[in-house]
């Protein structure tokens, strides 16, 4: 059993800001005590209630691209464990993300065999009995912070025993060193404040990924 304390993070492999602020923790990671555990929630399943009320680009992304790469990694969770999670999601995201290959079937392969794991996850791409779990591991996720939010969800266990979650944050480029600290221990000190609602302020560009 680890002593550090552990910070879920649901992730869809599809989401750039998600990718920008998942570095973010793992460089949080080096300076704080804590070891991240991840998780796949799915933008296809939080909107397919209302693509209907969608951009037309959008909706056609998440009808088109969203659905394969968030099947293979529930895929890989299953039948390998979520140990695997880390790797894979740092394959993923540097192909689709920094690298600029998208979420294509041609990608994703690439980055299931660059985390060591087997071709046949790919078997997933179209269509998995897994649904179930990935549906539940969505659910689990998004319920700690509410169907307006999307990905990624960061819960971590407070002082008084009860879970710390939040969406976000969204933040660009990703700090590192101890800039990476103290948007983290800013970040927990507003989500524990029990009356806190939302923060935000305008965002004018698109996620850097230079410093990745």
């Amino acid at each position: 059993m680890s002593d550090k304390t552990p910070v879920d993070f649901w992730f869809d492999p599809l989401c750039p800001w998600a990718w920008m602020t998942s570095r973010w923790v793992l460089e949080v990671e080096k300076v704080r005590d804590i070891e991240v555990r991840w998780h796949v929630m799915s933008l296809a399943v939080l909107n397919e209630d209302k693509l209907d009320d969608l951009p037309a680009e959008y909706r056609d992304l998440l009808e088109t691209k969203a659905w394969g790469p968030v099947r293979v990694v529930i895929a890989a969770q299953e039948e390998h464990g979520a140990e695997v999670l880390g790797d894979l999601y740092t394959a993923l995201g540097t192909r689709i993300h920094n690298q600029g290959e998208g979420p294509g079937k041609e990608a994703v392969a690439a980055a299931v065999k660059e985390a060591g794991l087997p071709e046949s996850l790919m078997e997933h791409w179209d269509g998995t009995p897994y649904e179930p779990q990935l549906r539940a591991s969505h659910k689990e996720g998004i319920d700690k912070v509410g169907q307006e939010v999307g990905t990624p969800v960061i819960a971590v266990p407070g002082d008084d025993g009860e879970q710390i979650a939040f969406f976000g944050p969204v933040v660009t480029p990703a700090p590192k060193g101890e800039e990476a600290a103290k948007l983290w221990d800013g970040t927990l000190a507003v989500a524990s404040v029990p009356g806190f609602y939302e923060i935000k302020r305008t965002r004018t560009k698109g996620p850097d990924f230079s410093n990745l």
